[in-house]
Parts: structure tokens; sequence; C-alpha cells
């Protein structure tokens, strides 16, 4: 069965308005010609195509279930069509970021200006704002990628989760700058400034005092690690936090270490599922996901 492109945009057009005129219209060419088309793909299927209702061509049972297929492959066609302008247009458009409130001001000013470097005509619209907010404009498909923590999960989204380690975190000249990673037992006199208490992440971290049999000494609690790195750069208390947020506070009076047992942050890139993403989103996740790599848990540690 040899098949043309025109004959199956033909077909579906007929059968989405109904009419060989509104066909015609609309792919641009006479009615006579919609109707050779029509007539060359029904000899090539081997059965009818349409039967008229009420002045409506009908597409047959037969037409309806190949019809199906006809559009996926016209949909697959047309998403080769948009990638093939992408490539050569990868360095100019519009991209759209929604990410939590820390990333904004701390590690993400600095991948973005990497890689607008090579992309002089991209524009980025930066929206930062809670993880359950994210998630919602992801879903309707108001921003390209999103970065958030958690494992979101959502039929309408794709999301990749990384294992970030997370240290503690201590002003510089600390007594526990002595040692060269910290258990709970050694921060339970300390003033600890943690994440809210609903998070999944202060639930871990609580699990690994309770599992050590300490109660967790919690003083202030936040909702972005970068506020903690701000209050311990001015000496008040201790922390545990992410590593990538730890290592933004280093020449801003912030000792580290590695702590104990391992309790990751786990951070994701989600998008919607619905749309084809563009070859600059892409590109940006991608750089965005091999910044992050120096910080994702090894194998070796997760079992350490």
């Amino acid at each position: 069965m040899s098949l043309s492109l025109r004959q199956l945009q033909a077909f579906n057009s007929v059968a989405s308005l109904g009419s060989v005129t509104g066909a015609a219209a609309q792919l641009d060419i006479s009615q006579p010609a919609v109707s050779r088309l029509l007539s060359s793909f029904g000899n090539s299927v081997g059965f009818t195509l349409f039967t008229r209702h009420h002045g409506r061509l009908e597409p047959t049972p037969e037409a309806r279930y190949l019809l199906t297929e006809v559009q996926q492959v016209l949909e697959g066609l047309q998403r080769l069509e948009t990638l093939k302008r992408d490539i050569p247009e990868r360095t100019a458009g519009h991209l759209r970021i929604a990410c939590l409130p820390g990333f904004a001001t701390s590690h993400l000013p600095k991948v973005l200006s990497k890689f607008l470097k090579s992309k002089p005509g991209v524009t980025i619209t930066l929206e930062p704002d809670r993880p359950e907010r994210i998630m919602e404009w992801i879903i309707g498909e108001q921003y390209d990628c999103g970065i958030t923590d958690g494992r979101p999960r959502h039929p309408a989204t794709e999301s990749n989760s990384y294992q970030i380690r997370t240290v503690c975190i201590f002003p510089k000249g600390h007594p526990l700058g002595e040692k060269t990673e910290i258990w709970p037992e050694d921060i339970a006199g300390e003033r600890l400034i943690h994440t809210r208490r609903d998070s999944a992440f202060f639930k871990s971290l609580e699990q690994a005092f309770s599992s050590r049999g300490i109660k967790i000494p919690t003083w202030i609690e936040i909702r972005q690690f970068t506020a903690a790195c701000t209050f311990v750069s001015q000496g008040n208390g201790v922390s545990v936090v992410s590593e990538l947020d730890a290592v933004q506070f280093l020449d801003k009076n912030v000792d580290m270490r590695p702590f104990r047992p391992v309790v990751p942050h786990t951070l994701s890139v989600v998008r919607p599922i619905t749309t084809s993403p563009s070859i600059i989103t892409l590109e940006f996740i991608e750089a965005f996901v091999a910044s992050i790599l120096p910080y994702v848990i090894s194998e070796q540690e997760s079992h350490g």
C-alpha cells in the first residue's frame, strides 16, 4: 500500500470537517483535488471511507479505526517539523523556569549566566515559589520546566530526581570545626535551624536523631536552606542543609562538615509531559543537571 502525506491530510481534514469543500479550503487546494486524494486513498486501503449522513460526510467504522493511526502519523510529522525549525534556532527563544526561592538567588544564577553566554538571543523568565505552586504551573504548562524538592508525581508531568548530599553548617571558629564529620550527638546541645516540620527533609532528619536516641534540638524553623545559611553566617546556631546551598556561603563566615547518618535532600527537575519540550528547554535541563552532579550522593556514600 503506497500512501502519500497529502492523502492522509485530505482524509483527516474531511473526517474533521465533514465536507470536501471545507477540507479544500483548509488545505488550500481545489475540491476536485481533495476528491481525487480521497479516491486514491480509498483504493489503497480497500474499503469505503465515508458515508453521507444529513448532508455531512461521516467516517465509516473502518475509517474511524484508521483515523486514529493517521492522526498520530500527522502529529508526529508536525513534531518533526517543529524540531527541524528549533534546531537551527536554539540560540534564540524564550525559556520559562519555575524554581525554589533559594535557587533563584544562589546556585541558579551561575548556571544561567554560563548557559546564556552561548545563546545571546535567549530570554528567561525565572519565577521562584513554593513546591506546590511550581507543580501547579508545570501541570498547567505555564512554565517549560521546574526545579523543586521531594519526588513530585503527576500524570501530566515528567520528573527526574537527584539525591543531594547534606552537610552540617556552623560559624567559622566553632568547636565543631575540629571534627571530620558531624553526628546527631555532636549537635544535641546546639541551637538547630531546620526546615519546616511538615517537610519530608525535616522528618528524615528527625528520624536520624531519634534512631540514635536523641531529641532533635529545634530552635528556628525556616522554609529554605538559604535562610538557614544566612542565620549561621551571622553567628546564629547550626543547621543541616544541602551541600549545594552550603557552598554558596563558605566565604561568608560559614564552615561545614559531612553529616551522618546520610540524610539526602531530594531535588527534582520537572516539565510538562503533554507538550514536546523545546531544544532550549532540553539544553538547559542538561546544563542544570551537569551543574549539580558534583553534589549528588554516590552509590558508595548511600551505603556508608
